[in-house]
């Protein structure tokens, strides 16, 4: 039997519920799928559980320095059992909330299992024939496992399976040298573990600056965190005792007890049956799709991981945004209006928007650029966290900020200072010209707009 509707969104992530939400409050009929977790990547393997891991770690490394502070401590320990507690309860609270809003939305019905179409217009669902005036996927990603010799071999952990971890690893070798292998590297080290970074290109994070990437090293590094790079041609063989991981020809074997796979993620797209309803995908797997997170097919949309037009909780929020503004508020948003923005979180943390200096060289434009270690902000030398910079990069005709990078304690709220000021289109002296409260880290991003120079 079929059942009608009037919009199938598949995959309950960042966009799809409150995608839903907006469309039952216009009055149209809503199927809502989803396979496995209500809440996806962010709620349930992402930013909460992580970030929560995150604070667990900063606690533990805060007590170990209450010397610093004049504040006298014993012995500090870590009881994994508890963190991990910890982290399930906010992690489970937050996914119940979603759930509970999503089965009690009316005219919105939830569907659990996995949807795959059988024409432009019809999903099939577990024994149950959906069909649609409009479909709208949201299906995320996952982990890449690559393909290495000896791999399969080993157990081995990903994003997801490392967050069920309740005792420490006493080696966790890490592969991969971006944002979910330093978070958890940083993580695990705080935690009391022996951590090893092992990363295929010649530095950490690659997408940045160098700056940023020797920042980043330097403070794993002097956390105690091994760093591996140039890891060319990974090889693993299982030991008694766990693995040995050889990084390159030649370099001598990581004998490690874990193993977490962190080189990339890929889009849930395979096993949709897009191929029936002849929507567009690239080389990547990712959904192709206009500036407005439309699909080759005119009723088909895709928002949020796997559009391959961002890869961050906010990211899909914002599609959800640029859907509903242009299908129900009659406004033309567009994905191509957004300012890149995003944090690394590891601490102290990265936050970013805009290009890097290395992209704004790339282009061929005048600019201007400011930099300011954090050992100049009072702000975090009153909170003995002085670790990073800041850097802006200014365009020298048009005064408009081009990009910039707050590394530091407080950079991931600090940064938002001057995306807005980049969203607004103005001049950089709008904000050089502002005064800002004392002593925040915030302050300091005026002085720095007044201290430039034209960027090598």
């Amino acid at each position: 039997m079929t059942a009608h509707f009037d919009a199938v969104i598949v995959g309950a992530g960042q966009a799809g519920p409150p995608l839903a939400g907006r469309l039952t409050a216009a009055g149209q009929r809503v199927a809502l799928v989803e396979r496995k977790l209500i809440g996806g990547t962010c709620v349930n393997t992402g930013c909460i559980p992580t970030k929560t891991l995150v604070a667990s770690a900063y606690a533990a490394h805060l007590a170990r320095r209450g010397a610093d502070y004049g504040v006298t401590t014993g012995p500090v320990g870590v009881d994994m059992a508890k963190v991990k507690a910890r982290k399930d309860e906010i992690m489970l609270a937050d996914r119940k909330g979603v759930e509970d809003w999503l089965t009690g939305m009316d005219g919105c019905t939830v569907f659990r299992g996995h949807a795959r179409f059988t024409d432009p217009h019809t999903l099939l669902v577990d024994g149950h024939e959906l069909r649609a005036d409009r479909v709208f996927l949201n299906v995320g990603g996952r982990a890449v496992v690559p393909d290495i010799p000896g791999l399969s071999g080993v157990d081995y952990l990903t994003n997801v399976s490392i967050l069920e971890l309740d005792t420490l690893p006493s080696h966790l070798v890490i592969l991969g040298g971006s944002y979910i292998a330093l978070e958890f590297a940083q993580m695990y080290r705080r935690f009391g573990a022996r951590v090893t970074v092992v990363e295929r290109g010649s530095r950490l994070a690659s997408r940045e600056d160098e700056d940023v990437s020797a920042t980043v090293r330097e403070i794993l590094e002097d956390e105690g965190v091994d760093v591996v790079v140039g890891a060319d041609d990974v090889r693993i063989a299982k030991t008694d005792n766990g693995f040995e991981l050889t990084p390159s020809a030649g370099a001598a074997p990581i004998a490690g007890s874990h193993l977490l796979l962190a080189v990339g993620r890929r889009p849930n797209t395979d096993d949709l049956g897009l191929d029936a309803a002849g929507v567009r995908t690239d080389a990547r797997g990712y959904i192709v799709v206009d500036d407005q997170l439309k699909t080759n097919v005119d009723h088909i949309w895709a928002m949020g991981d796997c559009n391959g037009r961002g890869a961050f909780t906010h990211t899909s929020y914002n599609d959800f945004e640029i859907v509903a503004a242009n299908l129900l508020d009659d406004d033309p948003r567009r994905v191509s209006d957004r300012i890149t923005t995003y944090a690394l979180y590891i601490d102290p943390p990265l936050g970013r928007a805009g290009m890097t200096a290395k992209q704004v060289r790339a282009s061929g434009r005048k600019a201007l650029v400011g930099k300011r270690p954090m050992t100049r902000v009072g702000r975090a030398v009153e909170k003995g966290e002085t670790q990073g910079f800041m850097k802006v990069v200014v365009d020298t005709d048009t005064r408009e900020i081009l990009g910039a990078a707050i590394f530091g304690v407080g950079g991931d709220e600090a940064i938002h200072a001057i995306l807005d000021v980049m969203s607004a289109k103005a001049s950089y002296t709008t904000l050089a010209r502002t005064m800002h409260i004392h002593p925040t880290v915030s302050e300091l991003v005026p002085t720095m707009l007044q201290e430039m120079t034209p960027l090598q």
